[in-house]
């Protein structure tokens, strides 16, 4: 009788050379299609269900547009220790006229108070333990920041700060150090103004729903 690997080298045997028979119909296929000038068929025959294809298609589409939210922290800080946050300095730099409103501008402030108290924050009348200072929008640019010792080790780091259109970034601000000490920054990768407004409130949570941060 024969012994197991035999027995599995006849198996990957079979499989192989199903594998090669498949490929050698699906070749004929495409050739007879050709020769009958059906398309449709022809797109069948090469990738399949075309409704599925499309779905597919439209699927990637969406998670290729989709939101990115990106988190920094200061390792070194005690977050339990703020309780009270105020919001400072806001700016808009969008191009677009429909952006770079009061509007938008008020509506940023109330998602990030409503969101703020959400994680455990209050908003202070007086000196607060936090401020809050964000950006919205602007042409595409890059800009240097230093951070003092303790953003993420010793020393000063110097990081890049991409503000571009659609890119909200949101700066949480130690009042007793003068340094920062969380940054979330949320882009939306679309270019109707109307639809990055539409997502303004979803651009101010996500960020702000990893606050206060994990440490590793």
């Amino acid at each position: 009788m024969p012994g197991i690997q035999d027995r599995l080298l006849t198996a990957r045997g079979a499989s192989a050379a199903l594998i090669h028979c498949f490929g050698l119909y699906r070749r004929w296929r495409v050739q007879r299609t050709l020769q009958q000038g059906k398309v449709r068929e022809l797109w069948v025959a090469v990738c399949g269900n075309p409704v599925r294809v499309i779905l597919l298609a439209f699927l990637l589409a969406q998670f290729g547009f989709a939101q990115k939210v990106t988190v920094e922290f200061d390792q070194g800080a005690d977050f339990s220790s703020y309780k009270t946050f105020a919001i400072r300095n806001g700016q808009l730099n969008s191009r677009n006229p429909a952006l770079n409103s009061e509007l938008v501008k008020k509506r940023i402030e109330a998602d990030l108070e409503r969101n703020l108290t959400a994680r455990g924050l209050t908003e202070a009348s007086g000196r607060p333990d936090l401020n809050v200072v964000y950006h919205f929008g602007s042409a595409r640019k890059t800009e240097l920041e230093s951070y003092p010792a303790g953003w993420r080790g010793w020393g000063t780091r110097v990081v890049r700060v991409p503000y571009a259109e659609g890119t909200l970034v949101i700066d949480l601000r130690d009042t007793n150090t003068h340094s920062l000490v969380w940054r979330g920054v949320a882009s939306e990768e679309k270019s109707d103004a109307a639809k990055i407004e539409g997502k303004l409130d979803d651009m101010v949570r996500k960020p702000l729903e990893k606050y206060p941060p994990k440490h590793k």
